[in-house]
This record gives C-alpha cells, sequence and structure tokens, in this order.
C-alpha cells in the first residue's frame, strides 16, 4: 500500500510538473528556499515546496546515486535536479533532454552555488553530475 501511495505521488509530481515545479527538501532549509526564489524568477512557474524528511526514497525510485544528494530534490517537466543546481544548466538539458538522464544532481551545498552564495566569501569549485541508466557523467563545470 505505501509502494502504491508513492507511486501515485510520484505520477502526480510528474503530471503537475509540466505546469509547476516541485521541490521536496529536507524541512525547513532555508537555502532550498533561496534556490527556489531563483528558479521561480527564472522559469516563470510556480515552486512548491514540500518538507520530506524522507527524500531517500525519490532518489531511489530516480536511480540517483546516494554520493550525489544534496538537501532538495526538485522535478521539473519529468526532469529531476538534486541540489543547487545552476539554472543554466537546468535549462540547457531540459532544452537538450539527453537520451538516458534522468536528472542533474550537485552534491552537498557548494558555496556560492544557486541559494548558497554569501557576500565576502569566495565560490567553490563543483561540478554538475548527470544521472541516469545507472551512469554518471560530469555535465557541467563550475
Amino acid at each position: 500500500m505505501k509502494k502504491l501511495i508513492l507511486t501515485l505521488a510520484l505520477f502526480s509530481t510528474s503530471a503537475m510538473a509540466a505546469n509547476n515545479i516541485v521541490m521536496h527538501r529536507d524541512p525547513g532549509c532555508g537555502c532550498c528556499e533561496k534556490w527556489a526564489v531563483q528558479v521561480r524568477q527564472k522559469f516563470g512557474r510556480a515552486v512548491k515546496i514540500v518538507d520530506d524528511a524522507n527524500r531517500a526514497v525519490i532518489h531511489k525510485r530516480l536511480g540517483m546515486p546516494a554520493s550525489l544528494a544534496s538537501c532538495h530534490t526538485a522535478i521539473i517537466d519529468g526532469i529531476a535536479f538534486e541540489g543547487h543546481v545552476p539554472i543554466a544548466d537546468m535549462k540547457r538539458v531540459l532544452a537538450a533532454k539527453p537520451k538516458g538522464v534522468r536528472g542533474l544532481a550537485v552534491a552537498g551545498m557548494p558555496l556560492g552555488s544557486p541559494g548558497m552564495e554569501a557576500a565576502g566569501y569566495p565560490a567553490d569549485h563543483y561540478n554538475v553530475i548527470a544521472f541516469g541508466s545507472g551512469k554518471t557523467s560530469i555535465f557541467a563545470k563550475h
């Protein structure tokens, strides 16, 4: 029964994503809200924020390696975005829809990534990782 409910919730999330963006986050995480504001502005769509203490279930369903986890998982037009993925990278993967790519991830919470900006501190170097079909690859370097 629990699996059926999860399947229906993920289906509903994917169906809703054509118009709105759904972001599952660690409950109360403030940097997720900062990322969501930027996404809302750049995509011109509503961002529904869902507090979800068990995002590992979504990660497993997406085939995302645990090593890529961050503080939030967003679904946009059926593609997953884990963590603080830059908007330009999101738009590029959404336009290209590369075969076998289920999503992009920025592991952890690198300083200077969208939603993690801090005045007076240099940005971290980080990679955006494409995942899907049991494989990962570097999609972009920042």
